[in-house]
């Protein structure tokens, strides 16, 4: 005779219940860690926000800082996935030789879309810059040391200007990473002023145009 702990139905209502709450665990800390940074938020302030027990946290992740890696983790992996699959489609058009425009396209689009304010994505880019300045050990490891899905941008880059040393296109594509990097919101916000209200970062077409033409200049100078 079957106990309900061994029915299939229960079992399988129970995983969804966990799934959910593991969820909103995710998301409560993804955007409170965006908005208020990660030394300034607690625990608590993460499972009051999701609603759920207080245990979740350490139950679903293990600690606060492993949650935080969870949500780095998944959004750079998210991301990058979007690059790796413009940069694709460049090669397809062009014989696996794509311009220096259209490499950079597939390295800036993706998160300068994440940027718009209209798409539920921006607190996750936000997540992301945040990370780069506060993020655990762990996170800064990964970001000093995993490479890999900036390789194939470095490679097509090389085969596009053939004509320059490999170092120099190296240095070139820092450079362009920089310009990534630096379109913070607070950044963007002292440009405003400076601009004296000239600029604004929600015109996202207008900005990656611009980013792309600075950038090619850039790699396509002697």
């Amino acid at each position: 005779m079957l106990s309900i702990n061994d029915d299939p139905g229960v079992e399988s209502q129970n995983s969804e219940a966990e799934a959910a709450t593991k969820q909103l665990v995710f998301n409560a800390a993804e955007r409170l860690f965006a908005l208020h940074g990660f030394q300034n938020v607690s625990v608590r302030d993460i499972t009051a926000e999701a609603g759920v027990n207080l245990a979740s946290v350490n139950y679903h992740f293990g600690s606060k800082d492993a949650l935080l890696f969870e949500i780095f983790r998944r959004r750079t992996t998210e991301l990058n996935r979007e690059r790796a699959k413009m940069l694709h489609e460049a090669n397809d058009r062009n014989g696996g030789k794509p311009p220096v425009r259209e490499i950079l396209a597939a390295l800036f689009t993706p998160p300068l879309r994440w940027l718009n304010p209209e798409n539920d994505r921006r607190i996750s880019l936000q997540f992301l810059i945040r990370a780069r300045s506060e993020g655990t050990a762990e996170i800064r490891d990964v970001l000093a040391t995993d490479v890999s899905h900036l390789k194939r941008f470095a490679d097509a880059l090389i085969a596009s200007r053939p004509d320059l040393a490999p170092e120099e296109v190296y240095w070139r594509l820092h450079f362009v990473l920089g310009m990534i990097h630096q379109n913070r919101f607070m950044e963007l916000d002292r440009l405003h002023v400076l601009s004296d209200g000239l600029t604004r970062e929600g015109d996202v077409d207008a900005l990656l145009r611009r980013m792309i033409t600075f950038a090619a200049g850039g790699f396509e100078a002697a």
